[in-house]
């Protein structure tokens, strides 16, 4: 007798593809800015502030309104994840207290990002020495920071626009502190979090690897919840077949089966609580095979062919995609198209996918265009001979969320599918000429 154990573990396959998405050359010009890093944006706020010049410059105290958007790269993270926060300052109150034209990349920002709801505290953030020239007395540009927090708690937690400070490194060391006047300041981003995650310690052994047709082989269960029904099922590939049956585990989450096999078809057999396979709480699968053991009549010779399950992948045809330019004074629609994606199903099994997409903002000169000024028009197509039917996603905003494509559950699902999308960016009219890029992040489920 063969004892054949594995510890099961939960495995969802999700590919990702990162396109380097989408490159805005203005008409005044301005080099390829490279993609930002992926986020999912908030809302944009303002709030008044105080900003307190350098003593040198020999001025008041100066109030004004600040305008922020604060984005995270995992709005649903679980106990335990580390977030990663960009705190974007589009228009800050304060501006270059002396007559002094300032050079490029001297400012350097720093601030803190508040936390409010499920898990208080605050977010220091750092942004790069980078910035266009500032004349005398000129507004100072747009800047962004980044900073990390671990999550602590689950639930809804508020993030915050907090104090920020601009210092210049050109002469001489100088420092302009902001704050906010009426703390906190407006939520510009909330993140669900969850809580942590329970590893799957179910486990599954078979007191045989093989058997004739109709043979029961032994199935013993551990690990799984207690005095709970869990399904006992063979499979083929990745599609169950007809054996299966039903147990219920003992106080302690074990259980023992006799499954009764006869598929010649059978690859292997898994266990699962619910009603349907849920890698978070099922075992296996272990590879079992049913040996056809019928005569072979006389003078003949018995022939057996085997097709191998495949997987569910995603390619696309580049990386980065260069959207048609508009005016400053004008704006308008910046288009392009997707680049082509494909998505092949050779897993023959009765599951389905969807390709769905997420976009940050779109950082630049002038700021940030919001991720939810981009839009697509999907579009997708099947490959002739593909048992399954292609279903494009709704035109709209791509924002935090949106479908591009996908396929539904049926008795036999697969094949091999091209999506494409045309894109448009609505750009403000007057928004600062030169480079904005945003990552379109693209997931196969």
């Amino acid at each position: 007798m063969t004892l054949t154990r594995t510890r099961a573990a939960a495995r969802r396959r999700r590919w990702t593809a990162v396109l380097g998405a989408t490159v805005l050359a203005f008409a005044a010009g301005g080099a390829l800015a490279a993609p930002a890093q992926a986020t999912g944006a908030g809302l944009s706020v303002e709030f008044p502030t105080r900003c307190v010049p350098p003593p040198i410059a020999g001025i008041p105290p100066i109030e004004g309104v600040t305008t922020a958007v604060i984005s995270v790269d995992n709005a649903s993270p679980k106990v335990g994840d580390t977030v990663s926060v960009t705190y974007s300052i589009t228009k800050p109150a304060a501006s270059n207290p002396v007559d002094l034209a300032l050079p490029a990349d001297i400012l350097t920002p720093t601030g803190t990002v508040v936390l409010g709801g499920a898990q208080t505290g605050q977010v220091n953030v750092t942004g790069p020495k980078k910035n266009p020239p500032v004349p005398g007395k000129g507004a100072f540009p747009g800047f962004s920071m980044t900073g990390t927090f671990t999550v602590t708690a689950p639930g809804a937690i508020t993030l915050s626009p907090g104090d920020y400070n601009i210092h210049t490194s050109y002469i001489m060391e100088l420092d302009t502190p902001c704050t906010v006047l009426d703390p906190p300041a407006p939520v510009s981003e909330t993140v669900q979090a969850g809580d942590q995650t329970v590893p799957n310690e179910r486990t599954l052994e078979l007191g045989a690897s093989s058997g004739a047709p109709a043979t029961r082989v032994t199935v013993t269960g551990a690990e799984f919840t207690p005095l709970t029904e869990v399904t006992v099922a063979a499979r083929a590939g990745a599609a169950e077949t007809a054996d299966r049956m039903t147990v219920t585990t003992d106080s302690e989450g074990g259980f023992v089966a006799r499954l009764k096999v006869n598929d010649l078809a059978t690859t292997g057999i898994v266990a699962y609580e619910g009603g349907s396979w849920n890698a978070e709480k099922g075992a296996g699968p272990l590879p079992y095979q049913v040996i056809d053991d019928t005569p072979t009549p006389p003078n003949s010779q018995k022939i057996t062919a085997t097709v191998r399950a495949g997987e569910l992948s995603m390619t696309q045809a580049g990386d980065a995609v260069a959207l048609s330019a508009v005016d400053f004074g004008q704006g308008g629609a910046a288009t392009g198209a997707l680049q082509t994606v494909t998505v092949k199903d050779f897993r023959g099994g009765p599951a389905g996918w969807s390709v769905t997409g997420k976009v940050t903002d779109f950082t630049g000169p002038g700021g940030a265009i919001g991720a939810d000024q981009l839009s697509w028009t999907p579009a997708c197509v099947a490959e002739e001979g593909s048992p399954s039917a292609c279903t494009a996603g709704s035109a709209g905003p791509v924002g935090a969320g949106a479908t591009l494509a996908s396929t539904a559950n049926g008795t036999v699902t697969g094949g091999e599918f091209t999506l494409d999308a045309g894109l448009s960016l609505d750009v403000p009219a007057f928004t600062a000429p030169g480079a904005y890029a945003g990552v379109l992040t693209l997931t196969l489920s």
